[in-house]
């Protein structure tokens, strides 16, 4: 006798435009992490981009705060399948934080505080595609999802917008970060259910 029964086939995929294959529609904003959640004292936040040479651009969270910001609606998608239509953020793109930075490097690996790691593409962090986020629904963006800034880069699983961010490092080539090197994709598009390697 099998354990699941004919049929079963978890959550039904909902008619619902701007979902993902295989995503189910959420209201609330479901909280998953690795491990515990740091709390980070904004006067010990720092955001440093290094380049593949060694050079590094910092800012601090005053520094920072003084960058032109946006505002932004976009969807998310998390791996675990839930999907969060029309979230509003402000933050920093990356093309502002990447403006004078001088490099060629064709990936990033995303650093945490914490020591959560992401590798995205370059390519997808650029043209208005990515943000460093400290606000969510016009509220300071809580710890629990990723405050005082996360990563938001839409267009990919929510595990590549990284939480607690701390840094950008710029590398040649592609190397998997903490939840890649476990198995799950190395890009992760959700229009594709690239969740895993594989796939």
């Amino acid at each position: 006798m099998g354990i699941i029964s004919r049929g079963f086939g978890g959550r039904r995929r909902e008619s619902v435009p701007g979902l993902p294959p295989g995503q189910y529609l959420t209201h609330d904003f479901p909280v998953l992490s690795a491990g515990p959640t740091p709390r980070i004292p904004l006067d010990r936040w720092r955001f440093t981009i290094t380049t593949e040479t060694g050079d590094k651009t910092s800012w601090n969270w005053t520094e920072f705060q003084a960058l032109p910001a946006e505002d932004v609606t976009v969807d998310i998608h998390c791996v675990t399948k839930w999907s969060k239509l029309g979230t509003t953020w402000r933050g920093v793109s990356l093309d502002t934080l990447l403006e004078d930075v001088e490099s060629s490097a064709d990936y990033t690996m995303v650093h945490s505080f914490g020591g959560y790691t992401t590798n995205v593409p370059m390519e997808d962090l650029l043209d208005g595609k990515a943000w460093v986020a400290y606000k969510f629904d016009g509220e300071d963006l809580e710890p629990e999802h990723g405050g005082p800034a996360r990563l938001v880069v839409p267009h990919l699983y929510f595990w590549k917008s990284a939480k607690w961010v701390n840094g950008l490092q710029l590398m040649g080539d592609d190397e998997p970060g903490f939840w890649e090197a476990a198995g799950y994709h190395m890009y992760g598009d959700p229009w594709r259910e690239q969740r895993y390697q594989g796939d």
